[in-house]
């Protein structure tokens, strides 16, 4: 985990959350990134990646990792970046969020179901 925020987040309350989710969708291999920025940051990130001007709360970048790796490789799975500065100490919501996109779920009612197992 890497908190370039310039906010106190608490690292393994994130990392373990991060982990809870990851095994709760049968995610027991595979390496995830995990980012807290400013609101400079992930305002830019946004704008590079979808072309949309403003701050956010969390984005996610996955990987495809679905074809089959040599043995020994570590599968990627992608990263997630948020913002306390847009979520306050209320990350965790986001965070949730972000995991599940990389793991390739959409906006919806399964999402939203999914989220509320691990809020």
């Amino acid at each position: 985990m890497d908190n370039r925020s310039g906010e106190d987040v608490d690292a393994s309350a994130a990392v373990e959350l991060a982990r809870r989710v990851l095994a709760g969708e049968g995610v027991d291999d595979g390496e995830l990134g995990l980012s807290f920025v400013a609101a400079d940051e992930i305002r830019g990130l946004k704008r590079d990646h979808l072309g949309i001007d403003e701050a956010t709360d969390a984005l996610a970048f996955p990987i495809d990792a679905r074809e089959e790796l040599p043995e020994g490789l570590p599968r990627q799975l992608g990263d997630v970046v948020v913002c306390p500065q847009v979520v306050g100490d209320a990350w965790r919501a986001p965070l949730v969020h972000a995991v599940l996109h990389v793991l390739g779920y959409d906006h919806g009612a399964e999402m939203e179901a999914r989220e509320a197992l691990y809020l």
